[in-house]
């Protein structure tokens, strides 16, 4: 069992920055595949960003490339989800997910631990 807790959303201007964390319980952090997904009132909820228990680069959808970072620190049990340059589009509920593998899946169906969500508001 993994539990995970998200934390750093809030209001900022467009093109501000936001960094969430995720802090994960449980054990066996370290093997398993973290997520972002968000979810934007009256829309489905939508891959962001993952990553491997390995690290490297990371996965991305095509609208966060080049804005969004994913890390992760296993020795804190936290991944992180630092945003740049936001749009007002980027507004939504975000949420921190965990996979017990070693690929980054994009369906959210796919994820078996679940954080309670985030919000993230990018004002014009």
């Amino acid at each position: 069992q993994v539990q995970l807790v998200e934390s750093g959303g809030g209001l900022v201007q467009a093109g501000g920055s936001l960094r969430l964390s995720c802090a994960a319980s449980g054990n066996r952090f370290s093997v398993h595949t973290m997520a972002w997904f968000r979810q934007a009132p009256g829309k489905e909820r939508e891959f962001v960003a993952g990553l491997t228990y390995s690290g490297g680069h990371g996965n991305y959808a095509n609208f966060v490339k080049g804005r969004f970072t994913i890390s992760r620190d296993n020795a804190k049990n936290t991944v992180y989800l630092q945003m740049d340059s936001l749009k007002p589009e980027d507004t939504a509920a975000y949420y921190c997910a965990a996979a017990n593998s070693i690929m980054v899946y994009t369906m959210q169906h796919q994820y078996s631990y679940w954080g309670q969500g985030i919000q993230v508001t990018v004002s014009s």
